[in-house]
């Protein structure tokens, strides 16, 4: 996924209220933070809420939290470069997707003891389950495809192009998958069977999209884009439907099903809560303060928390993206209601 750390006004809507979201008889705010040891980098987080685990891409390692002590209570290493990690609760392994080696790790969810490991493309970073077909999908960043890994026994179904660089995705559970491709700023629709492009849709107002999650019963999915928008498309056609103001360097996006409210992480330390009044019309509700560098985000259906990875930073020497870490200073935010 991208990174970046680029303070910014965060724009609002009439309807905004800042600092708390409110929705469902309570509001939205940081509640905790959790120290995390280490020093590395970080990507996607995965909640597991049937199983009340948090799973955190740490650079090596994969860090397990428990989604209601919000203490640490696992490890899983040797992950090289782990970008996310996905669930397979039908058959009881989870799959990390590894940047740096070119690799998906499986392992076991009940002891987080590693399986095996499974070639992919080249920089696998987003990684989902499709329940449907009963795959794993990488979305490989340059070598600009996905592959697909039957999860019951590791092996690989198949590989498909996608003609650009995907960033994340998200499976409708009926045989297919969305995909946003950052560099074309399009949405690619393809079948988790036969491994074929069912449709390519441009996302324009959006612009080098990063998450992307979806509310099915309405048939809507939210695109975080890098120009400080949260567009919302309609599943079956492509088309946009409404777009919804953001932060900057938004990398994360996420959907609560029971109180219909849709979330967008920002890097500039900003987490935008909008409601969908109805599968038309969205307003924000709140811009709630997190941490800067907080661009990533898993949501816990259960509880509804949202757990944000973040850190501190030195000030970038000449010519460099971003400063050093912090030692110390990794974190992970938990937003909750009241």
């Amino acid at each position: 996924m991208k990174s970046k750390y680029v303070t910014t006004a965060i724009l609002t809507l009439a309807a905004a209220v800042t600092g708390t979201a409110q929705s469902g008889g309570g509001k939205y705010k940081v509640a905790k933070t959790i120290a995390i040891a280490g020093d590395e980098g970080w990507d996607y987080v995965t909640v597991d809420s049937a199983a009340r685990r948090v799973y955190v891409s740490h650079g090596s390692h994969v860090v397990v939290v428990d989604a209601d002590s919000d203490t640490v209570v696992g490890d899983i290493p040797d992950t090289q470069g782990v970008h996310g990690i996905a669930i397979s609760p039908d058959t009881g392994r989870g799959f990390t997707s590894n940047g740096r080696a070119n690799t998906v790790t499986i392992f076991d969810l009940k002891t987080l003891k590693t399986l095996g490991t499974v070639k992919t493309g080249t920089n696998p970073d987003a990684i989902i389950y499709d329940p449907a077909t009963k795959r794993v999908f990488t979305m490989n960043g340059r070598s600009q495809d996905t592959t697909a890994i039957n999860a019951a026994d590791g092996t690989v179904a198949g590989t498909l192009a996608l003609g650009g660089k995907p960033e994340f995705a998200v499976a409708d559970g009926k045989g297919t998958v969305y995909v946003n491709i950052e560099d074309k700023s399009e949405l690619v629709h393809f079948d988790s069977k036969s491994l074929k492009v069912l449709h390519r849709w441009p996302m324009a107002p959006c612009q080098e999209p990063s998450g992307l999650a979806a509310d099915w019963k309405s048939g809507r999915l939210f695109a975080g884009c890098d120009n400080k928008l949260m567009t919302v498309f309609n599943a079956e056609n492509g088309k946009v439907v409404a777009t919804v103001p953001i932060g900057d360097g938004v990398d994360a996006n996420a959907f609560d099903p029971e109180t219909n409210l849709a979330f967008a992480s920002t890097g500039d330390g900003n987490l935008t809560v909008a409601h969908e009044d109805s599968a038309g019309k969205y307003t924000v509700v709140a811009n709630v303060p997190t941490k800067r560098s907080a661009r990533t985000m898993g949501l816990d259906t259960k509880s509804h928390k949202i757990f944000l990875p973040a850190a501190d930073f030195d000030p970038p020497a000449p010519g460099e993206r971003r400063g050093k870490m912090k030692p110390g200073s990794f974190v992970l935010v938990v937003v909750s209601k009241d």
